[in-house]
């Protein structure tokens, strides 16, 4: 329970919530609005695992915030306010959550999650080698896992369920679902903010090599960018030093823990539908020192850390 919020959905990673203050007469003195609330949980191949991230959830925020303010001229984003409570139930942000969450502009929410890739690697790697094409885009010949591709690529997804498997799809699957409007300006938005996000990065010896944006529509019809942008949930950073094509690169993101778990250490077969494993509690710590490290690295700073 939350003061002055009512819970209304579990993402993978995010717990929203809704205005709950009747003693205002139910109207959220900052308009339409919902609380978002990032949790340590951790997810991977389509499962949320039972082991928690300390911090995780105070990285994704506050690192989203760092990237909204770089990015505030290339796409407006769906914060309204971090203020946290002076009194329960004023409507501000809870202190129990506080570095954690955000009071976000409400969105009518694009059904599709929204990738740029700058270099080849993952499920945009499994593709080429099969097709030699990422969401029906061709691809030089000779590409290996950790190239740079010739310029970023758009490569949508749909946007599933907990539980369910998001799948590659082209612009034009985009276009027949939200028009071919809305699909080329979610593509040039994402290819502008993956420009701007991996310039800067590169300037602190870190290569992004993809990362997936969602975007929604505010009330007045502006596109938005909302949820989470640029973080090692959302992204695949890399050394910049360390960078060499050819095999998969060492990462400060969670793809550490999609390592550890197709690992023989794991015991986990991913083909069987079963549960993932419990992490060790090294593999949680490394992961979160590769979550801190990543905040670090790009914003200059130490997080400030809850525990």
């Amino acid at each position: 329970m939350l003061p002055g919020w009512r819970h209304v959905y579990s993402g993978k990673v995010r717990d929203l919530y809704e205005p709950d203050l009747p003693a205002i007469g139910g109207v959220h003195p900052l308009g339409d609005v919902v609380l978002v609330v990032a949790s340590d949980r951790i997810s991977a191949y389509d499962h949320v695992l039972a082991s928690e991230i300390p911090d995780k959830g105070v990285v994704l925020t506050q690192l989203s915030l760092w990237w909204f303010d770089r990015l505030a001229d290339v796409v407006p984003n769906h914060v309204v306010s971090t203020e946290v409570s002076a009194e329960p139930g004023d409507g501000l942000v809870p202190d129990v959550v506080a570095g954690r969450a955000m009071i976000c502009r409400r969105l009518d929410m694009f059904p599709v999650e929204c990738i740029a890739r700058g270099y080849l690697t993952g499920s945009g790697l499994a593709d080429y080698r099969r097709t030699g094409e990422v969401s029906g885009i061709a691809l030089p010949d000779g590409l290996v896992d950790g190239s740079r591709l010739p310029e970023p690529i758009f490569t949508p997804s749909t946007k599933a369920e907990v539980g369910e498997h998001d799948e590659t799809v082209t612009l034009d699957q985009v276009s027949a679902t939200i028009g071919a409007d809305d699909a080329a300006h979610l593509r040039d938005l994402t290819l502008a903010v993956y420009g701007r996000a991996e310039e800067l990065a590169r300037e602190r010896g870190v290569v992004l090599a993809d990362t997936k944006l969602e975007f929604g529509r505010a009330a007045d019809g502006t596109v938005v960018v909302g949820d989470e942008v640029l973080t090692p949930d959302s992204s695949r950073f890399w050394d910049a030093a360390t960078w060499e094509p050819g095999h998969a690169q060492p990462s400060f993101d969670k793809q550490y823990v999609r390592d550890w778990l197709t690992s023989p250490a794991s015991g986990w077969d991913r083909a069987s539908g079963a549960e993932p494993p419990a992490l060790p509690d090294d593999v949680v710590q490394a992961t979160r020192d590769r979550y801190l490290e990543a905040y670090e690295r790009l914003t200059g700073s130490p997080l400030e850390q809850e525990s």
